[in-house]
C-alpha cells in the first residue's frame, strides 16, 4: 500500500472541499444589507446549481449508468433516480416545520406584505437547505477525486482544481443566505465551511469502507440523485427568494452569470 500515494489523494480531496471556505468569507465582507447583492449572489448560486446538475453530475450518472445497464436501461434508471432525489428532499421539505404558525391569526396588512423577521427565518431555512445539498453532493464529489488521484495523480489534480472552482459559489450559496437572516458572520462562515468537509470525509469513507463495494451502478444513482436534490433547492428555495429581495432582472443575470462560470470552469478543466 502506497501511503504516499493515499496521502497525496486526501490532500486533493481536503483542498477542492476547503475552497468553500473562500465563499465563505464573502459573509465577512457584507457590512450592510444589500438587497441588490443578495438577490444576484442568489440567482448565481442557482445558475451553478443547476448548471453542474444538469450538465456535469446528470451526464456523469447517465454514463456510468447506460454502460453498465445498456443505453435504455441506463438512461431510465438515471431519469428514475434524478427524480427519486427530488422526491427525497421533497419530502425532508415536508417534514421540517415551516416558520410560521398557520394556526395563527394574522392582520391583512402582514399577509400581504411578510414581516422581516419572517423573511429571515426562510432565508435561514433556505441556507440550512442550501448546506444539507451541498454536503451531500460534495461526498460523492469527495470520493471521485480520491479515487482518481489515487488511480491518476495527473488526472485527480484536474478533477479537484475544478471541484475547488466549483465549490466557491457553492460557498456563498449558503454562507450568504445565512448572515442576512442572522446577522452573524462566523455563523454564517463556519456553517459554509462545514458542507465543504464533507468532500474530504468521502474520501475518507470511500478508501476506509465504501471503496471495495462501489460499482458504475451505485455512483451513477447516487449522482443522479444528488443532482435531482440540487435542482430541486434552486427552484424552490434560491429562485424565489433571488427575486424577492430584488429586481427580478438582476437575480435573473445572477443565474446567467453563474452558468457562465461553471460552463466556463469545466471547459477549462476538461
Amino acid at each position: 500500500m502506497d501511503w504516499h500515494a493515499i496521502l497525496f489523494a486526501f490532500t486533493l480531496t481536503l483542498f477542492a472541499g476547503l475552497a468553500t471556505g473562500v465563499g465563505s468569507a464573502i459573509a465577512f465582507f457584507a457590512r450592510t444589507t444589500n438587497t441588490s447583492f443578495l438577490s444576484v449572489s442568489l440567482g448565481f448560486s442557482a445558475g451553478v446549481m443547476i448548471y453542474v446538475s444538469l450538465i456535469e453530475i446528470f451526464s456523469k450518472a447517465k454514463l456510468s449508468l447506460t454502460a453498465v445497464l445498456g443505453d435504455v436501461t441506463g438512461y431510465w434508471v438515471t431519469v428514475g433516480s434524478f427524480f427519486g432525489g427530488i422526491l427525497v428532499i421533497a419530502i425532508i421539505d415536508r417534514l421540517v416545520p415551516e416558520m410560521e404558525n398557520p394556526h395563527e391569526l394574522k392582520r391583512i396588512e402582514e399577509a400581504e406584505h411578510p414581516s422581516e423577521e419572517f423573511k429571515k427565518k426562510k432565508l435561514l431555512r433556505m441556507g440550512l437547505f442550501s448546506a444539507l445539498a451541498i454536503g451531500i453532493h460534495n461526498f460523492p464529489e469527495g470520493l471521485a477525486t480520491f479515487t482518481a488521484a489515487l488511480q491518476e495523480p495527473t488526472l485527480g489534480i484536474a478533477i479537484a482544481v475544478a471541484i475547488a472552482i466549483h465549490n466557491i459559489p457553492e460557498g456563498i450559496a449558503v454562507s450568504v443566505p445565512v448572515y442576512y437572516a442572522t446577522g452573524n458572520k462566523k455563523k454564517a462562515f463556519w456553517l459554509s465551511f462545514l458542507s465543504g468537509l464533507s468532500e474530504p470525509v468521502g474520501g475518507i469513507v470511500g478508501f476506509l469502507i465504501l471503496l471495495p463495494f462501489l460499482n458504475e451502478v451505485v455512483f451513477g444513482v447516487l449522482f443522479a440523485a444528488v443532482a435531482g436534490i440540487m435542482v430541486f433547492i434552486s427552484i424552490d428555495e434560491l429562485l424565489p427568494a433571488a427575486r424577492e429581495y430584488g429586481k427580478a432582472h438582476l437575480s435573473i443575470y445572477g443565474v446567467i452569470a453563474g452558468m457562465i462560470v461553471m460552463a466556463v470552469s469545466l471547459l477549462l478543466f476538461a
